[in-house]
């Protein structure tokens, strides 16, 4: 049976211990990361998160949100 994709990102974070929407486009092919972490809260999943810094593609400097589940 194929999985939701509020699935995929529980999963995921259960097996790496956190995600970026960065992950979730390009490892589980989910385009709105926030839209289905705000699902899950409602189902009762507790996230934390932390800001990271890096570069894109262009060398300039970016800033982008770590999700962890509190458990």
């Amino acid at each position: 049976m194929k999985k939701t994709q509020k699935e995929r990102i529980l999963d995921y974070i259960k097996e790496f211990g956190s995600i970026t929407s960065l992950e979730a486009y390009s490892e589980l092919g989910i385009t709105q990361l926030g839209a289905r972490l705000d699902q899950l809260k409602r189902e009762g999943y507790m996230f934390s998160t932390e800001s990271e810094k890096g570069k894109n593609r262009y060398g300039e400097d970016t800033q982008y949100k770590r999700y962890r589940l509190v458990v």
